[in-house]
């Protein structure tokens, strides 16, 4: 990954706004540990991550203000997903929109589901501006502050990274656990709460 991220340059700024339009927060913690090693900027590589993911979620709620009705009953198997955002953006407005980028259950349809929602864009964009500029702090930080931290404690440099990468490597798969099962448990305790007020009349 390190390898390949040196042998593309300064183009690797341009990849990184293409692949965070999209997904990948552990694309942006592997491209910090590289910002470590000094093989990128980490100013840059934060601007970069935070316009991609920040546009990227921008398109998705365009999509599902114009078409979200359509695009779901086409695709069908969006329907929960949609339907659970949208139930967390009614309880929780502005937090959700600030947070829904850790919240893997939901995250891939939160966007489009804010569109369809009918939520003024104008706020909405602001409010994913900011979480969009927390995201990309957040995980290129942790994949700079990562190297800086193992170079710290090894003194064989070619070592550290070698335990960097597999440490980063072990923490996002068990983080990804983690907040699948958190994720899990908010979404079924969102939807009992959600059926109460029905079952209770």
């Amino acid at each position: 990954m390190i390898e390949w991220i040196e042998s593309h340059g300064e183009w690797f700024y341009l990849i990184t706004f293409v692949w965070t339009f999209f997904e990948g927060e552990t694309f942006v913690i592997f491209a910090g540990l590289a910002a470590h090693m000094g093989i990128l900027r980490l100013d840059y590589l934060i601007a970069c991550a935070w316009l991609g993911s920040f546009l990227g979620d921008n398109l998705y709620f365009w999509l599902g203000r114009r078409y979200g009705e359509r695009i779901v009953t086409r695709f069908p198997k969006m329907r929960a997903g949609t339907d659970l955002a949208m139930l967390w953006l009614r309880k929780y407005d502005t937090w959700f929109i600030l947070s829904f980028r850790f919240v893997y259950v939901v995250r891939n349809f939160s966007s489009f589901a804010c569109g369809m929602s009918g939520i003024f864009w104008p706020r909405f964009m602001v409010l994913n501006f900011v979480a969009a500029g927390v995201w990309a702090c957040t995980f290129a930080g942790a994949g700079y502050f990562a190297g800086a931290a193992f170079q710290h404690l090894f003194k064989d440099v070619a070592l550290a990274f070698k335990i960097a990468i597999l440490s980063l490597f072990v923490l996002v798969i068990a983080y990804s656990v983690y907040m699948h099962r958190k994720g899990k448990r908010a979404a079924e305790r969102a939807r009992q709460e959600a059926a109460s007020p029905s079952a209770d009349g």
